[in-house]
């Protein structure tokens, strides 16, 4: 069961987004996140194509290896999907992941290393690199970067995207659940700005029509 997470930028948005969590439970997201202009798709895209593009967050964290991650940094200039999500999400997450791979293994092989494709976790204390290491290839592709830190930078990057987290909670039948929003964001190459978001029901079939244009720097 999924409930929604509303932030000031989802209500900016919620013409044609919703912010939505994997796993149990419900609230709201706590603070104000950045209000964002969109132009609402035709019924047949799935990008939602902002008139005021995200900056890309100033995150630090820690990668797969252990060692720091500069997300502008290591991300500059290169066309970038990013994610915030957790390994023990029982749905969404994982299918995300899965979707975007498939999409990933239809563009050229130069396009493929091209595209950085960028998961922050939200439940840190389960997620440790080495989890992240392992959870990734499976779900997803070896390619993908994984991120794990402290929360409160992670919620911090996450409200810069308008995407409400929430720390996780143990449930009364003991499962632990990090309560999150569920759009994928992606950053051009030629600003470095989020132009474009995609919802949970994105298929792979959207990503891999639209990836083509995101590695160029267009919008779908």
């Amino acid at each position: 069961m999924r409930y929604k997470i509303v932030t000031a930028a989802a209500l900016a948005l919620a013409a044609s987004l919703s912010l939505s969590a994997c796993g149990t439970g419900g609230g709201p997201a706590g603070a104000d996140g950045p209000v964002a202009e969109v132009s609402a798709p035709p019924g047949d895209k799935a990008a939602t194509v902002l008139d005021r593009p995200f900056e890309k967050p100033d995150l630090v964290l820690t990668d797969t290896t252990g060692k720091p991650y500069d997300l502008r940094e290591r991300t500059r200039g290169k066309p970038t999907l990013i994610y915030f999500g957790y390994t023990h999400c029982p749905d969404v997450c994982p299918l995300t992941m899965s979707n975007i791979a498939v999409a990933r293994k239809q563009l050229p092989k130069a396009d493929q290393d091209e595209l950085q494709v960028v998961f922050v976790t939200t439940d840190p204390e389960r997620d440790t690199a080495a989890e992240l290491a392992k959870w990734l290839p499976a779900a997803g592709d070896p390619s993908f970067v994984g991120l794990t830190g402290d929360f409160p930078t992670i919620q911090a990057g996450a409200r810069q995207l308008g995407i409400g987290v929430e720390p996780s909670t143990k449930e009364k039948d003991g499962k632990v659940v990090s309560m999150h929003g569920t759009q994928v964001v992606a950053f051009s190459p030629k600003t470095d700005r989020g132009y474009v978001l995609y919802g949970e029901d994105t298929t792979p079939d959207d990503f891999a029509k639209d990836l083509p244009k995101i590695v160029k720097g267009e919008n779908p």
